[in-house]
Formats: structure tokens, sequence, C-alpha cells
């Protein structure tokens, strides 16, 4: 069974990682879930679960365009 190091470090079974998709050098988010449980996932899956949760009437008619223009 892993243990939490000094460092706060992990060492992840390679059953876990292969079984979820993961391999060296991926890129992960990591957040806690709920008292000693913690979720990792891809960046990927991250933006793909908030991506589209606003709709078109979160802001008024022209503020956005009026935001852009004052980068010109």
């Amino acid at each position: 069974m892993p243990v939490i190091s000094s460092k706060n470090q992990v060492t992840l079974p390679v059953e876990a990682l292969s079984a979820a998709g993961l391999t060296s050098g991926d890129e992960v988010v990591i957040n806690a879930t709920a008292d000693g449980r913690i979720e990792i996932s891809t960046p990927e899956a991250f933006v793909e679960r908030f991506a589209g949760i606003f709709d078109a009437g979160v802001y008024p008619p022209g503020y956005l365009e009026g935001l852009r223009a004052e980068w010109d």
C-alpha cells in the first residue's frame, strides 16, 4: 500500500495509472473531493467538465465587445 512521504509524495500503482489511461509525463489536476479522498484527472477532462456552463445571457449585450475594444 502506498504511503505519503515526508515530502508529501506518493507512488501511484502502475495498474491504477494504466486503468485510468495515464502515463509518465502526463499533466494532471488534483482536487480534494471529500475527507481522505482526492481525484486525479487530466486538464482536458477538467476543462470539458466546465466548458459551456455559462450561456449567452451571462453578460449583457455588447459587454464583451466593449472589453475587447479596450485592448486596442
